[in-house]
C-alpha cells in the first residue's frame, strides 16, 4: 500500500468530527461548569476549605481508580454497535441524571448533611464520567491513521469543546444577578437541570453517529464473573505495559504538571477579583469573573487553536508543544503586574498568552497519545486505545484531583475565611502568589520532560507502513 492511497484512506468526514467535537463539549461543560458552581459550596453554602478538598479530591481519586477499568472493558468488549458506542450512551445519561440531582443543596438542610449529600453524588456522576469518558476518548484515537489527520481531529473537537469555557464563565453574572435568583445557591439548582439535559444530548451525540464495527468475532478477553479476577490482573499488566513506553509516560508525566497546576489555582480567579480587584464587592465585580473565563476560552478558540495546529504541521507537534507552553509562561508572569485594583481591564491583555497553555496542550497531547497506540501496537501486536485512554485520562483525573485538594490547603495555608465579605491583605497575598507561581513551575518541568520527545512526523509514518505490511501479510 502506498503512501498516498494510505492518506486517503486516513481522512476523516467533517460531519464525524463534529459529532465527536459534541461529545468534547459534554465532556469539557460538566467540569467547567462545576469549576464554578463549586464557589457556591464555600461562598454561600458554609463549606470550610477542608470540605471543599475533600468533594474536589475524593471523588476524582475514585473516577481515576475506575478510568482503567473501564479502559479494559472497552477494549475487550463484543458487540456488533463495536467496542465503544453503548458505553458513551450510558455513561451519558448516569452523568446528566446524577449532575442534576448532585447539586439540590439546601442551606436549611445544614453543612454536614449537604457535605455528604454533594459527595455521594459526586461519585455517581464521576462513575457516569468513567463509563463515558474513557471510551469516547478511545473513539477518538481510532478515527485515523494519519499523523496530521489526527491532530485535525482533535483539534475540531477542542475548538468546539472550547465553547463549553465561553459559556460557563457567564453563569457567574445569571447566579449572582437578584434580577434572575435570589440567591446564587437557588440558582445552581435551577441550572444544573438544564446544564444536566443538554450536556447529555451533546454526549450520546457520538454513540448515535461515530461509525464503528462490529466487534463480535474478535477474540477478546471474555468480560464475565468468572474472568473478573484474571481481569483485574491483566488490568495491571496493561497499565504497567503501556507506562513502559517512555513516549507516553512523557505525555502523561507533562499533561499532569501542567493540568495539575492551572486546576490548582483556577478557582483563585473569581476571589483574586473580588476581593482584589473590588474589595470583596461582588456586584460591583460585575461580569469580571465571567470576562476572564469567557474571553480566554474565546482566544482558545479563535487564536491558540488554528495556531497551535498550524504550528504542529510546520515545526511538528513537540515544537509546537515547547512553543505553546512557553508562551503561556508569559502569560502568568503578565497576571502578576496586570491584576490591578480599579483597572480590572488590564488583566485582558495576559489572557492570549495565557490561554497557549490549556489550549494547546490537548490539541497537541491527545494526538501524540494516538500515535504512542501506533507505537505500542507495532512492539506489542495489541491494540489498546481504551487502556492508553484511560490511563492517560487517569494521570490528567489524578491530577485534578490532587489539584482539588491542594486548592482548599491554600485557601487554609493563606487564611481565606469561607464567606467573609473582605478578607486580609496577606490571604490575596498569598492566592496572587500561588496563582502566578504554581502554574509556572509545572509548565517549566513539562517542557523538561517532553524536551528529548522523539515522535516525529517521519517516524510515525515508518510505524504506520510497518502495521500497513503486517496486516497485509495476514
Amino acid at each position: 500500500m502506498n503512501t498516498q492511497t494510505n492518506l486517503l484512506r486516513s481522512r476523516v468526514s467533517w460531519g464525524q468530527k463534529i459529532a465527536f467535537g459534541f461529545g468534547m463539549l459534554a465532556n469539557q461543560m460538566f467540569p467547567a461548569v462545576i469549576s464554578i458552581f463549586i464557589v457556591v459550596l464555600v461562598q454561600n453554602l458554609g463549606f470550610p476549605g477542608w470540605m471543599w478538598g475533600v468533594v474536589s479530591l475524593a471523588p476524582r481519586i475514585f473516577d481515576s481508580i475506575t478510568d482503567p477499568i473501564m479502559g479494559f472493558i472497552s477494549d475487550n468488549t463484543k458487540s456488533k454497535w463495536g467496542r465503544r458506542r453503548k458505553y458513551v450512551l450510558i455513561g451519558a445519561l448516569i452523568m446528566g441524571v446524577s449532575f442534576i440531582i448532585m447539586w439540590q443543596l439546601f442551606l436549611d438542610n445544614g453543612v454536614d448533611y449537604n457535605f455528604t449529600y454533594f459527595l455521594i453524588w459526586s461519585l455517581v456522576f464521576y462513575l457516569g464520567l468513567t463509563i463515558f469518558g474513557v471510551p469516547y476518548v478511545a473513539m477518538g484515537y481510532e478515527m485515523s491513521d494519519d499523523f496530521h489527520e489526527r491532530t485535525q481531529i482533535m483539534a475540531v473537537a477542542q475548538w468546539i469543546g472550547q465553547w463549553a469555557w465561553v459559556i460557563a464563565p457567564w453563569f457567574w453574572v445569571v447566579m449572582y444577578d437578584p434580577s434572575w435568583f435570589e440567591s446564587a445557591d437557588i440558582a445552581v439548582r435551577e441550572l444544573a437541570v438544564w446544564v444536566g439535559i443538554v450536556c447529555m444530548i451533546f454526549a450520546i451525540i457520538p454513540a448515535i453517529f461515530i461509525k464503528s464495527e462490529s466487534t463480535l468475532e474478535n477474540n477478546y478477553t471474555p468480560l464475565t464473573f468468572k474472568n473478573i479476577g484474571g481481569s483485574f490482573k491483566e488490568i495491571g499488566t496493561s497499565f504497567v505495559e503501556a507506562f513502559k513506553s517512555k513516549p507516553f509516560r512523557k505525555l502523561c508525566i507533562s499533561t499532569f504538571f501542567i493540568f495539575n497546576a492551572f486546576n490548582t489555582v483556577a478557582g483563585f480567579t473569581f476571589f483574586i477579583i473580588v476581593y482584589y480587584l473590588f474589595n470583596g464587592n461582588t456586584g460591583d465585580a460585575g461580569i469580571w469573573p465571567t470576562l476572564f473565563g469567557s474571553c480566554g476560552a474565546l482566544v482558545t478558540t479563535f487564536l491558540v487553536i488554528p495556531i497551535v495546529t498550524y504550528m504542529s504541521k510546520k515545526v511538528g507537534k513537540k515544537n509546537a508543544f515547547l512553543i505553546s507552553q512557553s508562551i503561556s509562561v508569559i502569560g502568568y508572569i503578565m497576571f502578576w503586574f496586570l491584576f490591578v485594583p480599579g483597572k480590572p481591564y488590564m488583566f485582558l491583555f495576559a489572557l492570549p498568552f495565557f490561554s497557549f497553555g490549556i489550549g494547546g496542550l490537548f490539541t497537541l497531547m491527545m494526538s501524540m497519545t494516538a500515535d504512542v497506540i501506533d507505537l505500542d501496537e507495532l512492539q506489542t501486536g495489541k491494540r489498546r486505545e481504551g487502556v492508553f485512554g484511560a490511563i492517560y485520562w487517569w494521570m490528567v483525573k489524578f491530577g485534578f484531583a490532587i489539584a482539588g485538594g491542594l486548592t482548599g490547603t491554600i485557601l487554609t495555608l493563606v487564611g481565606f475565611t469561607s464567606g467573609a465579605v473582605s478578607q486580609p491583605e496577606s490571604a490575596i497575598t498569598g492566592l496572587r502568589l500561588f496563582f502566578t507561581g504554581f502554574p509556572i513551575l509545572g509548565t517549566l518541568v513539562a517542557i523538561y520532560v517532553m524536551w528529548d520527545y522523539d515522535i516525529t512526523e517521519d517516524k510515525s509514518n515508518e510505524i504506520s507502513e510497518a502495521l500497513s505490511r503486517r496486516k497485509a501479510a495476514c
